[in-house]
């Protein structure tokens, strides 16, 4: 006990000799820090955040110091994350992999790929993407047909992916692909390429939101090298399915992209708008769903931390992370609805002079939350797993 309020106490006073001003307000959407080559830093000290925060190892604090990690223990890591949050610290980098790609080379990759990969995900200076869910492939995941082929020095892609989130600005794809076609969960394979490699095509898929998280992905005759295959060929899906778990649990721990300190509470924006009588908000319907709304966040993010911290002791919290990718999807869809019926009138701009900013990305919000019950698993696909694996029901006969 002593030991970790000696490192608070050393944590809190690195934060607040490093961490900037302007690194302890909200991030615009445009400010959030990707990383990768051709990382664009709006504010300068977004640029000064990352270099200290990755030059301690502390962009990915729990993995080893030999991979660029910072090392620490799990609760020296709990301790980073609240004195993080006690001056509402940006997270340094928002990235696929940190979340996802990062944990499974830990436990799959080779030494030679760990040395490789992790340190220059570490420092943001490798963005990538995730190439899984194809056109005839998505709830069922496991009859994907890109095809890899062995050309002796090398593999041979050829394929296409959809709702690869950033693909036209990614440097990397880590990818599932077919090594194996007379055999289904046996012949899926796991495989890293550059995307600027020849034969690589992106196509940003225009949402109803007006932005394009989402593309399309094409591989015609992609070459890569034979070192850049995760595991075995055929041992793929193993992989697979434990990124999606930290695919599900980082979705649901980051609230689908909120930015650590993201500014007023759905209290105060009901208050602006509907105003207030006897200290509360006015519309007693309004603020009674307001009110479960965040009380459910505050259970939600207590089932998360205790989530993690299992992990980190290196429980089995697997089909967990199906329960929680649900919730999640559920509470961010119900938040942002209110959030617009609080505004009015005021909710519903698209654009235009009669509008703020804030308002008009409530309602972008708003739309852009339809899509969480579908990415990182579909809800009805997490019910199933629910049903299956964590309350053990048997399909109907």
């Amino acid at each position: 006990m002593a030991d970790t309020e000696t490192f608070r106490t050393e944590v809190r006073t690195w934060l607040e000799s490093n961490c900037p001003a302007s690194m302890r307000t909200p991030a615009s959407e445009e400010e959030v820090v990707w990383g990768g080559r051709n990382q664009k830093f709006v504010n300068p000290d977004s640029k000064v955040w990352l270099e200290r925060m990755a030059g301690k190892g502390w962009t990915a604090p729990t993995w080893p110091k030999a991979y660029g990690g910072g090392g620490l223990s799990n609760a020296e890591a709990i301790v980073l994350d609240q004195e993080m949050k006690r001056i509402n610290a940006r997270a340094p980098l928002s990235s696929f992999g940190v979340w996802m790609l990062g944990p499974v080379l830990l436990e799959y990759a080779s030494e030679d790929q760990k040395k490789r990969f992790l340190p220059d995900i570490v420092h943001g200076r490798t963005r990538w993407c995730q190439g899984y869910s194809e056109p005839g492939a998505g709830s069922d995941l496991a009859s994907l047909q890109t095809k890899c082929e062995d050309k002796g020095d090398h593999w041979l892609i050829n394929g296409s992916k959809i709702w690869t989130s950033y693909a036209n600005y990614a440097d990397w794809i880590f990818c599932l692909v077919r090594t194996d076609f007379s055999k289904k969960h046996e012949g899926i394979s796991f495989v890293l390429f550059d995307m600027t490699s020849p034969g690589v095509e992106t196509r940003p898929i225009l949402l109803i939101s007006g932005s394009s998280p989402f593309c399309e992905t094409f591989f015609t005759d992609v070459k890569a090298p034979k070192d850049q295959m995760v595991g075995v060929p055929g041992k793929g899906w193993d992989i697979a399915k434990r990124l999606l778990q930290y695919e599900r649990q980082n979705i649901s721990a980051t609230g689908f992209g909120s930015e650590r300190g993201s500014g007023p509470t759905l209290a105060d924006i009901a208050k602006k708008y509907i105003g207030v009588k006897d200290g509360v908000i006015a519309d007693g319907d309004l603020r009674s769903r307001i009110t479960k709304s965040m009380m459910y966040e505050q259970a939600f993010a207590l089932t998360i931390q205790r989530n993690t911290e299992m992990a980190k002791a290196g429980a089995d919290v697997g089909p967990a992370t199906s329960i929680v990718k649900y919730a999640a999807a559920k509470m961010n869809q119900t938040k942002t609805e209110l959030q617009v019926e609080a505004m009015g009138s005021q909710g519903l701009g698209w654009e235009g002079e009669g509008f703020r900013p804030q308002e008009i990305m409530s309602t972008r919000a708003m739309l852009r939350a339809k899509g969480n019950s579908i990415e990182g698993g579909t809800s009805e696909v997490n019910l199933n797993v629910v049903a299956k694996r964590v309350l053990g029901l048997r399909d109907h006969q």
